[in-house]
């Protein structure tokens, strides 16, 4: 990397534009930045910063960026010329910063601005800058892309700040392992430290999970066992033994109540065998007795019996006789019944039908229905008749009404369909154009509603844009003032700065400006003395006044910001004209859209007109054509009617009408045929009767009864022969059960044997049954406790299984976990893998810095990297320490004195910018920036040190001091100079031709 030129505007204390030609100062390899205190030397460096990353170091805000000096039309911008791995690249940079509108009056806030230009000389075409991108983050990337260096890493390797390095050279390890991290971002490796010991601790949960999964069922296997015995403490190594041998115990156990259970079931075979035996010889004895007894009873009832039996056999036999003597009973009635409806039949015919017989009435009764017959044909005729006669009526009254229909229809079309239709069309039109301007006034009338709001707003925002304007004027005088005290203060400090830096003086203490350990002549403070907490309170209250000044400005500008936005929008006119112009457009307004409102009754009364036309239209021919078909259907209608008159005439043979004729002839019709039906069920019932009495009386005889009344005696009711046959039948299978049981040979072997006692038998039994279910159920709970461990024992198996790999990786993760962590036995120097990764890094920087140092030091010193372990429980691997030639041994840093720690610090700082520049990729850094601590070497010291940094030209690096030592003018004769000033600071270069 290196700088060809660098341009500011308006950038820290430069309040115009100043330029840097760093061709120039490279020229002659060493150049030196010089000038005041407080001038801006740290501001080049800043710009420089800024140009390449949009940031300056440290932690100072861009928006602190403009300079206070600068006019308010100036704006802020940083633009650096310079050539990065081969291209020759312009960076022109510009912070977020506030300016006055164009426009009106106000202020409004610029966007931040990045512009990246490369030069272009291709062969064949017109050499100069092309845009290659505007965009922060793309320019921002490819600007670290090519340097390979982050912003941190190029504070630290370009613009070498010696104070940071001094405190590097005798800081503690965790100090030098910060500084470190952060230019060699060695982060990676603490996030590896960091997921090893997540990882060691997910592992040992994983580990302990298992583990507790393994205790649980360790002591459930206890509690299946039943034992006492506590489960072993290392159940990696002891548990599945363990879970064996209460196996092999279980079993032995089953095997012996399963013995005991096959003894119990012996015994209560015998036991149930004899209790059968004995409950079969007591019952064989109980059934013995039982027979004699019912025996006995038998022979009691035996005369009943007889009885009973002589009873059933002759109610038996009248059964034969019964249903016939029934059927004579019901024929007998039915004669009477019938005999009663031929008379009231009869009664009900004409005399001269009364007495006739029964061929008569059939003759007279078929001669009626014949008749009726005919006339029943002639009903639907009458009724068509008389339908006729209603569809003429209707049909003359639909011709009228057609008729009338097509008259007003032809009337409607001819005179009052033309006048309506234009009424209609023409108040449509007006309709329509109403809405139109209905519309027109509504933009106009929104129109002057916001011009009129913005005119009130305007109006109201007048008083406040006066009472910010004051303000802001106020507070920019206070702010001036304050800045004014601020300066003088400064200005007055820094010339009694020899004294302020003599009150630190102390005998053997070297002075931190000519380096010198004796003082002979301090500066005395003189009256009006500053210190330094007055010129500090002093700038803190300029800085405040300043920040009020741009919130005031801020406001004032949005304030005029917002009227001029109001302005443009209400225009000339005032807001009472707006309001008196909203009120006219209101009331026309509304009026438009009272007439636009017409336009769908409009719409639809000539939609209705049309509708009524094509109705009216299409009913005038349709009315024609009912008007003809209703004169042809009646002319058909008259000539059917004569027809039918004639027929009907013949019918009604001097009656009203056919249907009297017939209400006349039917109920004869139907009188005659009762007397026919009843005079026959007459005759059928008198020859039914005489046939049952014949029946009846063969039956009684039949059956060995005198006649028919005895054998309805000897008859009994079903229920009740059914239960006297139920009795002899029961008796005698009763003599024949009693009879078997006293014959059968085991009751009678029975009886000859000793009365049974089954009750003690019994007792036995139930003795048995009780030991063989105290058996049966010690077998199952010896099974169930076999099964149960063989369950358990097959999960702690497979649990044991899950644990060893991750035990396994337990013990792997978290040796390495200590390993890089440095608590590991195994780790001798109790380094960690960072730490092990920086203390490589720093040896790189210690073996670099060890050359330069033994030059600076003619011979003398060099630097080691000492990864000695530190005292009491510190870590090692960051050491630093000097060796010193002359007296061969080796030296803490901070035995070194002031001259000795800046020329160790510079060398260690050369050191790292070269390591650095190699772990960023190699690319070469051409320019780079030593900032102060000059003052503190002696001559010779001195000029050993330049000529140290005139040998980096060896590298074609140029090589610029920050220094306000007197001595480095006379030595470096070229320089560039920051000169300050009431308004501002400026640079000049001197030594560059």
């Amino acid at each position: 990397m290196r700088l060809h030129s660098l341009t500011m505007t308006a950038f820290g204390p430069f309040a115009g534009t100043q330029s840097v030609d760093f061709d120039a100062l490279a020229s002659g390899g060493l150049f030196l930045l010089r000038g005041a205190t407080g001038a801006g030397k740290s501001s080049v460096l800043d710009a420089v910063c800024y140009a390449l990353y949009g940031a300056v170091p440290g932690q100072r805000p861009r928006t602190r960026l403009r300079s206070d000096h600068a006019s308010a039309e100036v704006r802020t911008e940083v633009r650096l010329e310079l050539t990065l791995g081969g291209r020759r690249l312009e960076l022109t940079r510009s912070p977020e910063q506030t300016r006055a509108k164009k426009r009106g009056s106000g202020s409004t806030v610029e966007k931040a601005q990045t512009l990246l230009r490369e030069w272009s000389a291709e062969p064949g075409g017109e050499p100069g800058w092309r845009p290659s991108s505007k965009s922060h983050q793309e320019v921002g990337a490819e600007v670290q892309q090519l340097l390979g260096m982050s912003r941190e890493q190029f504070c630290q390797v370009v613009l070498l700040p010696q104070g940071e390095f001094a405190r590097f050279l005798h800081a503690s390890a965790p100090d030098r392992a910060d500084l470190l991290g952060r230019l060699f971002d060695t982060a990676r490796f603490g996030a590896v430290e960091a997921w090893l010991t997540e990882r060691r601790q997910q592992t040992e949960k994983a580990c302990q999970a298992v583990l507790g999964e393994v205790g649980a069922r360790l002591e459930r296997l206890r509690q299946a066992a039943g034992t006492d015995s506590p489960p072993p403490a290392a159940p990696e190594q002891e548990a599945l033994g363990w879970a064996a041998q209460l196996r092999v115990q279980a079993r032995e156990e089953l095997a012996v109540a399963e013995c005991r259970q096959q003894g119990a079931e012996q015994r209560r075979a015998l036991a149930e065998a004899r209790a059968r035996e004995v409950e079969v010889i007591a019952d064989r004895q109980r059934r013995h007795r039982r027979a004699v007894q019912r025996a006995g009873a038998l022979d009691q009832r035996a005369e009943q019996q007889r009885a009973a039996t002589v009873r059933l056999e002759r109610a038996q036999r009248a059964e034969a006789v019964v249903p016939l003597l029934r059927l004579h009973r019901e024929a007998a009635q039915a004669q009477a019944r019938f005999a009663e409806q031929e008379r009231r039949s009869r009664a009900a015919l004409p005399a001269v039908h009364a007495a006739a017989g029964l061929d008569e009435l059939v003759a007279a009764e078929r001669q009626r229905r014949e008749e009726l017959g005919g006339l029943r044909t002639l009903l639907a005729a009458e009724q068509q008749h008389r339908g006729n006669e209603r569809m003429r009526w209707r049909l003359e009254a639909e011709r009228e009404d057609a008729e009338t229909e097509r008259a007003e229809a032809e009337q409607w079309l001819a005179v009052d369909w033309p006048d309506q239709r234009e009424r209609a069309a023409a108040a449509l039109d007006q309709a329509v154009q109403a809405a139109v301007r209905a519309d027109q006034l509504d933009e106009q009338q929104r129109e002057a509603r916001r011009r009129g709001a913005a005119a009130e707003q305007a109006e109201a925002l007048q008083a406040r844009l006066a009472d910010s304007r004051q303000r802001e004027l106020r507070l920019r005088e206070a702010a001036a003032a304050a800045h004014e005290d601020w300066l003088d203060l400064r200005e007055r400090r820094l010339q009694g700065m020899a004294a302020e830096l003599a009150e630190g003086l102390a005998d053997g203490r070297a002075c931190p400006v000519c380096g010198s350990g004796e003082h002979p002549a301090p500066a005395r403070p003189g009256p009006g003395r500053v210190t330094v907490e007055q010129e500090q309170r002093a700038e803190q209250g300029y800085r405040q006044a300043a920040l009020r000044t741009e919130q005031a400005a801020a406001e004032l500008g949005q304030l005029e910001q917002e009227a001029a936005a109001l302005a443009a929008v209400a225009g000339d006119g005032s807001a009472a004209e707006l309001r008196a112009a909203v009120q006219r457009l209101e009331a026309e307004h509304q009026q438009a859209r009272r007439v636009a409102a017409q336009a769908i009754g409009a719409r639809e009364q000539l939609d209705r007109l049309e509708h009524e036309q094509g109705l009216r239209t299409a009913a005038a021919g349709q009315a024609a054509e009912l008007v003809a078909a209703r004169t042809a259907r009646l002319e058909a209608l008259t000539l059917e009617q004569g027809r039918l008159a004639e027929e009907l005439e013949r019918g009604r043979s001097g009656a009203a009408s056919v249907a009297d004729r017939v209400g006349q002839l039917t109920p004869l019709t139907e009188r005659l045929g009762e007397a026919v039906a009843a005079v026959r069920e007459a005759a059928a019932g008198a020859e039914a009767l005489a046939r049952a009495a014949r029946e009846l009386r063969e039956a009684a005889e039949r059956e060995g009864f005198g006649d028919a009344e005895q054998a309805a005696r000897a008859a009994l009711p079903p229920h009740e022969t059914a239960a006297l046959r139920a009795e002899v039948q029961r008796h005698r299978d009763e003599l024949a059960q009693v009879g078997a049981e006293l014959a059968d040979p085991d009751l009678l072997a029975a009886v000859r044997l000793p009365p049974a006692d089954p009750a003690a038998d019994r007792a036995v039994l139930a003795g048995a049954d009780a030991a063989l279910r105290s058996a049966y159920a010690a077998v199952q709970g010896a099974r169930e406790r076999c099964a149960a461990l063989d369950r358990l024992s097959a999960g702690l198996h497979a649990e044991l299984r899950r644990l060893a790999p991750l035990a396994a990786d337990h013990r792997r993760v978290s040796e390495l976990a200590f390993l890089a962590s440095g608590t590991s036995s195994s780790n001798s120097l109790r380094m960690s893998l960072e730490t092990y990764v920086l203390a490589a890094r720093l040896e790189q920087v210690a073996e670099a810095a060890g050359a330069r140092l033994q030059v600076m030091s003619q011979g003398r010193y060099t630097l080691a990297h000492n990864d000695a372990r530190s005292r009491g429980a510190g870590r090692s691997g960051l050491g630093l320490s000097v060796l010193d030639g002359w007296t061969g041994r080796s030296r803490d840093t901070s035995t070194l004195s002031g001259g000795e720690s800046f020329f160790a610090s510079l060398a260690l700082a050369l050191g790292l910018a070269d390591v650095v520049t190699d772990e960023a990729g190699g690319m070469p850094l051409d320019t780079l920036f030593i900032d102060e601590g000059f003052g503190s070497l002696d001559e010779d010291t001195l000029e050993d040190v330049l000529d140290v940094l005139d040998r980096l030209r060896e590298r074609d690096r140029a090589v610029g001091i920050v220094s306000h030592v007197g001595d480095l003018r006379g030595r470096i004769p070229v320089q560039l100079e920051v000169r300050k000033g009431r308004d501002g600071s400026t640079l000049h270069q001197h030594g560059t031709g």
